[in-house]
């Protein structure tokens, strides 16, 4: 396949057992901030789920026997290759995500690190010596544990990391030596499938990697067939959940939603955490899982950093993505904004008061920070993953820490101290799969463990530990006597 180029003319096929497929049914792929087709993909059919899953198993065969240096040489050579089309994956990324093209030159960078990690990680899938001679019968035994490859393995992955989202599935999966069949956002399909021209030209063998955009009832196929050994999925709660009810005797693993709070005591550094406030809540226009969404300040300080989160928030720009100086683009969708727009007048109606933004103009939505709201108010109970936060002071440390924890969701959380005793409590109490100390729940390295308790998820990202989830421990006894 030749070097990807979209425009408004190019229909792009997509990748089975090798080849790339142009058939099904032809997709308008369109810009969120204007609308205006920037490319056009084939959307598959059961069919092609059914080949797709086939060549995965067949080529499971070859990869479940490659030696760990192979796999990692194929992982250099992806991270490779993303690195010589750089500026073409951004803007693609730009263009049909909406992402600020800043913001998607560093989700590049972060695939290049996804993908050098995991070649690291390739060769350091350890087990473990076990003596089993704890009895007097068992003298003379002992065990050994191997890790082993699970088998074929169903990735479907989100709009708004849909270069690196798919590089946390994709790279792990090559490390541990399964094969994939990943179905792409709809709305971001372009970034998934120039990626796999990557994979397919850094040599991975025909079939150990297919992607292809299918509707949602033909990739139902990916939940409930038995082929696949593991599901990896990101998106929403809803989906997810119902994911796991079908997926039968398939291993599940759920990357799913959040209303990220943040915490900030007295005793931080006040402008400090309002200017990662800002960086935190506004990002990508706050279409992430680990967003800042709900802002907890201690009442002593409450109107210093409020003060200083709003005039940050007032410097940032909106507008066409692929302007160097826009922080915050559209919202994926139209009706996005609209909703998030409706729950922020909701919450104004029902006594919430606007220090900032509020206003809607297409699928753009102003930066919007809200005080005087309640806990049972959508903008607060929610996920409403657009560029809003909520901000109210509190009295006591152990008051926030309950108030984080009053959320279905339990992803990641921020906490702004210099009190270790209040830190390591945090850590202790709240219900979450990360806490992030001196920082916004935002913040992600791509190697950490990365998931979430309640309705958040299932399971963890971050190479290592989704290359566990990703093998099988396998106990060999050796009797010696």
């Amino acid at each position: 396949m030749a070097q990807m180029i979209v425009t408004p003319v190019t229909t792009q096929g997509f990748l089975v057992d090798g080849k790339w497929i142009e058939e099904g049914t032809p997709v308008e792929i369109r810009a969120p901030y204007d609308g205006s087709v920037i490319g056009r993909v084939y959307q598959g059919g059961r069919e092609h789920a059914e080949a797709a899953i086939a060549a995965a198993l067949k080529a499971f065969g070859t990869t479940r026997r490659l030696p760990a240096f192979e796999r990692q040489r194929m992982l250099r050579r992806v991270a490779q290759g993303i690195t010589q089309r750089k500026e073409e994956f951004a803007h693609t990324l730009a263009l049909e995500a909406g992402k600020p093209i800043k913001a998607a030159r560093t989700e590049v960078e972060r695939s290049i690190f996804t993908f050098t990690v995991a070649a690291e990680e390739s060769t350091r899938i350890y087990g473990e010596y076990l003596p089993l001679d704890w009895q007097e019968f068992t003298v003379g035994r002992w065990g050994m544990v191997k890790r082993f490859p699970l088998g074929p393995i169903a990735g479907i992955t989100p709009f708004n990391f849909p270069l690196n989202l798919v590089a946390h599935k994709v790279a792990p999966a090559i490390a541990a030596g399964c094969t994939m069949v990943i179905k792409p956002a709809p709305q971001t399909p372009l970034t998934a499938l120039l990626l796999a021209d990557v994979v397919q030209q850094a040599g991975w063998p025909d079939g150990a990697l297919n992607v292809l955009p299918l509707s949602n009832e033909d990739a139902a196929l990916l939940v409930t067939d038995d082929r696949l050994k593991m599901i990896s999925f990101t998106g929403s709660a809803a989906v997810g959940w119902d994911i796991k009810r079908r997926a039968g005797k398939k291993k599940v693993i759920l990357e799913l939603g959040g209303n990220a709070g943040v915490i900030v005591h007295s005793d931080a550094d006040v402008a400090f955490a309002a200017e990662r406030c800002v960086a935190g809540g506004f990002g990508y226009a706050g279409q992430t899982c680990i967003s800042v969404q709900r802002i907890l300040v201690e009442r002593s300080v409450y109107s210093k950093f409020t003060d200083l989160l709003v005039a940050g928030v007032k410097k940032l720009s909106c507008g066409d993505p692929l302007q160097e100086t826009t922080d915050v683009g559209p919202l994926i969708r139209e009706s996005d904004a609209v909703r998030a727009s409706d729950w922020v007048q909701e919450a104004v109606r029902g006594g919430a008061r606007l220090l900032a933004g509020g206003q809607r103009k297409g699928s753009i939505l102003e930066p919007t920070v809200l005080t005087g709201t309640r806990p049972e108010m959508k903008v607060n109970c929610q996920e409403i993953f657009a560029p809003v936060v909520t901000v109210e002071p509190y009295e006591q440390f152990d008051e926030a820490v309950k108030a984080i924890n009053r959320s279905p969701y339990g992803l990641q959380a921020g906490i702004f101290t210099r009190d270790a005793k209040l830190l390591f409590n945090a850590f202790e109490e709240l219900e979450v799969g990360g806490v992030i100390g001196g920082d916004v729940p935002a913040f992600r390295i791509d190697h950490m463990p990365y998931g979430g308790v309640k309705d958040s998820g299932l399971g963890r990202e971050g190479l290592r530990y989704a290359i566990e989830e990703m093998t099988e421990p396998k106990l060999l006894v050796m009797n010696l006597r």
